[in-house]
């Protein structure tokens, strides 16, 4: 099994797409694998390809190429084992690339966005590199839920947060991240953390900073002692988890950091480059007892490995709870290091996730590979 793995590695193979030893992904019906495939449901992303047998080709369920008749459809939940049945893979939707690999359009303009992260993008620019405004924006929206111009804005309000962070005035924020006027830069910074930048002041016993990371940035929010909040910057539920908080504490979040978000940083730093999957930063978790007894069946389920939503509700002695399950763990409000991302629907479907399915799907298979260089 080793040897077949390896061999289907140096051929470009996605790890996070492999059988792993005692991880068999649970298949859906064919019957439900079929309309996900007449639907594009993105939700069997790398779980379940399909072995069409008039062209000899396998693809991604959400392949854009015209549907084959349901006699003429095979189901898998392996490339290995779509490769061993002597199929090749689609050159349209490309199935062995490794999961949570952008699109050409996508990898171009966010190198160059990082390379030139005080440029003020216009759609000009974009047309100015050969593409077009509108391909770009759905590109985006697929991968990262947002548009181009919106990272980009986002990406220079960075910069806005760290000038306050070091106790500079509003306009010096507002100019340090690129925005013409006061009323824009409010706007996008109460967009992301539900206030204006006024109401929000260095130091405090509670505070916020950014964390810049591979799949986008993320808000981390802490105590002197613990890390109470870690979530992607454009999730839209972000500003009422902070006034949340707040109320939870009394407090007022400033900005700034405590030693919680130095650690956490570092751990992330470790974690995205595949040198650890551990965290040891303290937690304060903030739930109903049941809410957080989901959240410590989550903090069990080892990198690389995945449970269901009703095997969760197994674990805890109440087969019945699966929805309430569902909910706490939607509820979760310390990404990756509870790692939500790791539950998945018991027909081996991707459900939702907060910071988005693309997301989900990336650190799977991020925390699948690392498992693999563990056992290899």
């Amino acid at each position: 099994m080793r040897e077949k793995i390896w061999c289907l590695f140096f051929v470009g193979v996605g790890v996070g797409d492999l059988i792993q030893g005692g991880m068999k992904t649970l298949m859906a019906s064919e019957d439900v694998l079929y309309q996900a495939l007449l639907d594009r449901d993105g939700r069997y992303e790398g779980r379940a390809f399909v072995c069409v047998k008039t062209t000899g080709i396998f693809c991604r369920l959400t392949c854009t190429a015209r549907k084959p008749k349901r006699e003429n459809c095979l189901f898998s939940d392996s490339i290995g084992d779509c490769l061993e049945r002597g199929f090749r893979p689609c050159l349209r939707c490309k199935p062995m690339q490794p999961m949570g690999t952008p699109e050409p359009v996508v990898e171009v303009l966010t190198r160059a966005l990082f390379q030139d992260d005080e440029r003020r993008w216009r759609e000009e620019d974009i047309v100015s590199m050969g593409f077009d405004p509108s391909t770009v924006r759905r590109a985006f929206k697929r991968h990262y839920g947002i548009s181009f111009l919106e990272m980009a804005r986002m990406t220079r309000l960075k910069r806005g947060v760290e000038r306050l962070t070091q106790g500079g005035k509003v306009i010096d924020a507002q100019l340090e991240a690129g925005f013409d006027s006061a009323s824009g830069f409010r706007t996008a910074f109460a967009k992301i953390m539900g206030v204006s930048p006024s109401q929000l002041s260095s130091g405090g016993t509670l505070r916020a900073d950014w964390i810049s990371t591979p799949i986008g940035p993320m808000i981390a929010v802490s105590s002197s002692s613990r890390l109470q909040l870690l979530e992607f910057a454009e999730r839209k539920g972000l500003p009422n988890e902070l006034k949340r908080l707040m109320t939870i504490h009394q407090t007022t979040v400033g900005l700034g950091r405590f030693e919680p978000t130095e650690q956490i940083t570092d751990e992330l730093k470790a974690y995205y480059e595949g040198r650890s999957f551990v965290f040891k930063t303290p937690l304060e978790l903030h739930g109903s007892a049941f809410t957080k007894s989901v959240w410590e069946e989550l903090l069990k389920i080892p990198p690389g490995e995945t449970r269901s939503y009703a095997g969760i509700a197994n674990m805890l002695g109440n087969p019945l709870a699966v929805r309430a399950v569902a909910r706490a763990n939607g509820a979760n409000q310390i990404a990756i290091v509870v790692p939500c991302h790791r539950v998945i629907g018991s027909d081996g479907s991707l459900t939702g996730y907060a910071g988005g399915l693309w997301r989900k799907d990336w650190l799977i298979g991020h925390e699948r590979k690392g498992r693999m260089k563990d056992e290899g």
